[in-house]
């Protein structure tokens, strides 16, 4: 069983930064797409970013359009570890954000996902 687990949520002012880690065990860590989601209050889950596996043909990255150019994805094979750089935090990104693996391609979608952590809050005020 993997086990997924975010850090690094908290309070950030409007145009601020945070950075969301997310650990995951299972051998090999390296083997697996992660992701990133967030759900905001009477929100749907939306998709944030993902990355593939260190084992896949390519390396890419997926983001959505509303975090693009503002969020990076990346990951630490040695530390079992993915991170989420958020910059210019907005009140719209308020959300509890979700951390995901899964074992093939990364993807959009959460149905895809396999492993999940139990969030981490992220508030942003104005």
């Amino acid at each position: 069983q993997v086990q997924v687990a975010e850090s690094g949520g908290g309070l950030v002012q409007a145009g601020g930064s945070l950075r969301l880690s997310c650990t995951a065990s299972g051998r090999p860590f390296s083997s697996y797409a992660m992701g990133w989601f967030r759900q905001a209050p009477g929100k749907e889950r939306e998709f944030v970013a993902a990355m593939s596996s260190s084992v896949a043909p390519s390396y890419y990255t997926y983001y959505a359009d509303s975090v693009k150019g503002r969020f990076t994805i990346s990951r630490d094979n040695a530390k079992n570890t993915v991170y989420l750089q958020m910059n210019f935090l907005q009140s719209e990104d308020t959300a509890v954000y979700y951390c995901t693996a899964r074992r093939g391609a990364a993807s959009m979608r959460g149905e895809d996902y396999t492993y999940w952590g139990q969030g981490t809050q992220v508030t942003v005020s104005s």
